[in-house]
């Protein structure tokens, strides 16, 4: 059986659903573009037991001071677009055989929601786990003081000419030290994303299922939390498709597809299938479509190139995501 894995959010579905939910809060927006900045500042950095993604970590303890419940998130989800092509995509995977996953890092309530709409079975979609009833019953008023200052210094920092050297210490002394002295603990352990290199574990869960290695696999991702799962999948010699990526995707992929439709993914994919080389299929149709969609082979592709597609890239990522554009 051949396998397909997808990010959700960008492949799939337009709506960054932790932006939307967090933007519920007065200045959310700015809440949660802080911690976006954060969090690819440590993932870069290399911290241990970090990973792309743990954005959904680090917002929680906000959800959880401003009243945010799980029934938000799942509200939110039901106004999530599908990216055009998307249901037809699937559909026609599904009805050639082929195993469709979704490996996300958005919180279960929304994954599970888009994936339905998708037809995507709910034991072949990994995402996030959030418990905000739990986590709740554990906060302390001291505690919920202790969020509530961090908040009031994000606000105050982001004011002055969003100065991050400062917002970032300020940070690393919430979530690093203060935040584990209160009913929290480590939050890191309790909010388990999967991004990262946890994408990379579900992958190879799903190839182990299948008796098959990552090389035998399609990914298609689009962000900063897939780097990591296109590059293994590149490097194993599979497809690795960037859709619509950001210049933290597009240098891992070996095929780079933009546009408003994803339809096209599905030529990749029934290359693959039949034995021939996606990878010289991407080579053959860089000319035939250069506008909407918009193909490019990576292999081999110099820094020039690779500028050119990010642009390219940017360009209909804004149109389709929107806000969530500028997120990582």
């Amino acid at each position: 059986m051949n396998v397909i894995c997808f990010d959700l959010e960008g492949p799939l579905s337009p709506q960054d659903n932790a932006y939307e939910v967090t933007s519920l809060i007065e200045n959310g927006d700015v809440i949660f573009e802080t911690l976006s900045r954060y969090d690819d500042f440590l993932a870069l950095a290399g911290r241990e037991n970090y990973e792309p993604g743990d954005t959904l970590a680090l917002i929680a303890p906000f959800l959880l001071t401003h009243g945010i419940r799980e029934s938000d998130i799942t509200e939110v989800s039901s106004r999530a677009r599908i990216v055009a092509g998307a249901k037809d995509l699937i559909a026609r995977l599904k009805s050639g055989g082929w195993d469709v996953h979704i490996i996300s890092t958005s919180y279960e309530q929304h994954a599970r929601q888009v994936g339905a709409a998708l037809d995507v079975d709910q034991d072949h979609i990994s995402c996030t786990k959030l418990d905000l009833t739990g986590l709740r019953e554990r906060l302390t008023k001291d505690d919920i003081a202790c969020i509530q200052r961090i908040e009031e210094d994000i606000l105050d920092i982001a004011g002055d000419d969003d100065d991050d050297e400062t917002m970032f210490k300020r940070l690393n002394d919430f979530y690093f030290e203060e935040l584990k002295e209160t009913g929290f603990g480590d939050l890191f352990s309790e909010v388990r994303v999967v991004g990262g290199a946890r994408k990379v574990e579900a992958l190879e869960r799903i190839a182990a299922s299948h008796n098959i290695s990552p090389g035998e696999l399609v990914a298609v991702g689009d962000s900063i939390t897939d780097f990591a799962m296109l590059g293994r999948v590149r490097d194993a010699g599979g497809v690795a498709i960037v859709f619509n990526g950001n210049e933290y995707a597009i240098p891992y992929a070996n095929i780079a597809l933009c546009g408003t439709d994803i339809g096209l993914v599905l030529e990749f994919a029934e290359a693959h299938a039949r034995g021939d080389d996606a990878v010289e299929l991407a080579r053959a149709l860089e000319e035939e479509y250069r506008n909407d969609p918009r193909v490019d082979c990576l292999v081999g592709a110099d820094a020039g190139k690779i500028s050119a597609v990010i642009d390219a890239h940017g360009r209909f990522r804004k149109l389709v995501r929107g806000e969530a554009a500028k997120l990582g």
